[in-house]
């Protein structure tokens, strides 16, 4: 009998207790995690904050959210918010992560979790200290396809991982959207794309040391286009790249001694879409998992962050705090080598 594919072990988000949430920022990230919690939990959206009243009171009707707070100060207090979403561009990440654990609520902020290892360490000692949860919103890390291959590498189907390589462009620039063209913003490809190749690769190997990285760069100083190479901790290399200028079907594998994982057909690598086909070393395909449900994957976040907020943690398993400051070290020694230095650091 072949080797198979394990079997994902997530549960159903559907299952999971309700949180009322709060967002910070109504940008369109913010709308994806607002139809998800709505339509694939039992939690809500019960406010939002912008510093623009207008904004969020058209948030709040488009989206059917009972408060519309014209400061993210007010979010942060509305006493009938359990858990804050951070969706603000990520120069912002730290302070807001910062204000909404000072008013005592928990965080999930959007990915990546902060502009450097730095700041992140300042977040997540603010929640050590209050005993409060606080998550990185890598949704593509809770999802039923990433199980799959954590599960199979762990059973050890594919023999020694031997690389794993991943890429995601999409074309954002220079006509895109202004705020990755900006350091202020700390706009770029690496925070905002590379974090998905670089968090798959520290998913399947533990961890990226060794790294190496080129890359072009804007006028401004942002990176356009950036490749890197990395070394897992036991030995296997990562070959990964990122861009803004040009786009790619965004597909990842996963090399081993034995078979390898593919994962494009169905979506990109990093969607709740992607097939996850088990290739023998002669290119027989011997097996395939594909997800039964592909629409709304950030509810599987959100329901990750309510079990944990019920059993009292601090930390979600998909994405608990070391594997952050592990992508987060990895992206600041890239920006190192290519040249990228954000405003204030």
């Amino acid at each position: 009998m072949p080797p198979l594919l394990a079997a994902p072990a997530v549960p159903d988000p559907m299952d999971a207790p309700p949180v009322r949430w709060g967002v910070l920022g109504p940008g369109g990230i913010a709308t994806t995690f607002a139809e998800a919690v709505h339509h694939g939990t039992r939690s809500s959206v019960v406010a939002v904050g912008s510093r623009s009243a207008e904004r969020a009171a058209a948030f709040a009707e488009r989206h059917g959210v009972a408060r519309a707070h014209g400061s993210y100060e007010d979010l942060v207090a509305d006493p009938d918010v359990d858990a804050v979403y951070v969706a603000s561009p990520h120069s912002e990440h730290r302070d807001h992560a910062l204000l909404a654990l000072r008013a005592g609520k928990p965080v999930l902020v959007e990915k990546a979790f902060t502009r450097s290892l730095a700041e992140a360490d300042e977040v997540l000692a603010g929640a050590e200290s209050r005993g409060l949860l606080a998550a990185e919103a890598m949704w593509s890390r809770y999802l039923p396809s990433y199980d799959v291959i954590r599960r199979t590498i762990d059973a050890g189907t594919l023999g020694e991982v031997v690389v794993v390589d991943a890429d995601h462009a999409q074309l954002l620039w220079p006509d895109g959207p202004e705020r990755l063209a900006r350091p202020e913003l700390a706009g770029g490809a690496l925070l905002d794309l590379g974090v998905y190749p670089v968090a798959f690769a520290d998913h399947v190997l533990g961890g990226l040391d060794a790294v190496r990285a080129s890359g072009t760069l804007s006028e401004l100083g942002v990176d356009v286009t950036t490749t890197v190479s990395a070394r897992g901790p036991g030995g296997g290399i990562a070959q990964l790249w990122c861009s803004m200028a040009a786009a790619t079907s965004c597909t990842a594998r996963v090399v081993g001694s034995a078979a390898r994982l593919e994962l494009d057909e169905g979506g990109s690598f990093y969607g709740s879409a992607c097939h996850v086909r088990l290739v023998g070393p002669d290119g027989t395909v011997l097996d395939e998992w594909a997800p039964e449900v592909t629409d709304h994957g950030f509810r599987y976040q959100v329901a990750e962050v309510a079990r944990a907020l019920e059993a009292g943690r601090t930390q979600t398993w998909s994405v608990p705090w070391e594997a952050t400051r592990r992508v987060l070290a990895a992206m600041d020694e890239v920006r190192r080598q290519v040249g990228v230095v954000y405003p204030g650091e």
